[in-house]
């Protein structure tokens, strides 16, 4: 777990306002529950986690891809290569949807928007060398040329909700 109290503390203020700002069918599904704290959350989302992300052309079309998510102080972290077509897309437009979902154990749905933290010109994000070292220690420091190969975004949620119907079972999971 790298989150600080802080992360913590803002990130179940998330938790708790995005579900009072649900319609009533979605509260009625995810009940406290049936739902993580922030801190099991994060207990539970460690390593690389897949996300279906969605995006939207110039169109309006919406498009979804899977990216590998990395669930850092409370925020997703995924890469793409700069060519990419939802690298087009977030340029343009960075508002995204995310989730996560591990059969019907777990679905993690996220709403916000993004911003590239190792923008080939310009400055880097100031916790771009952090991340890196992640990065770097999880897949290798030479499965990229991490200047040019690859794009790296935070999704900074305005809204987030946890399914978890055995809380439990995914907990005790993420221990062992």
């Amino acid at each position: 777990m790298r989150e600080t109290p802080e992360d913590l503390k803002e990130l179940q203020a998330l938790l708790d306002a995005s579900l009072s700002r649900s319609t009533s069918h979605l509260r009625s599904i995810v009940t406290t529950e049936r739902t993580l704290t922030a801190e099991q959350l994060t207990q539970v989302l460690t390593g690389m986690c897949t996300l279906a992300l969605s995006t939207v052309t110039a169109k309006g079309e919406p498009r979804i891809s899977g990216v590998d998510g990395h669930f850092l102080h409370g925020k997703w972290h995924f890469g793409t290569a700069p060519g990419a077509a939802k690298a087009r897309h977030l340029a343009a437009r960075p508002a995204v949807s995310a989730a996560h979902m591990r059969g019907e154990d777990l679905g993690v749905f996220t709403h916000g928007t993004v911003e590239i933290l190792n923008p080939r010109h310009g400055e880097r994000d100031a916790g771009w060398p952090d991340l890196l070292a992640y990065l770097k220690s999880f897949y290798g420091d030479d499965s990229f040329d991490w200047d040019d190969d690859v794009v790296y975004y935070r999704l900074r949620p305005h809204w987030m909700t946890v399914y978890a119907p055995d809380a439990d079972k995914l907990t005790a999971a993420s221990r062992s």
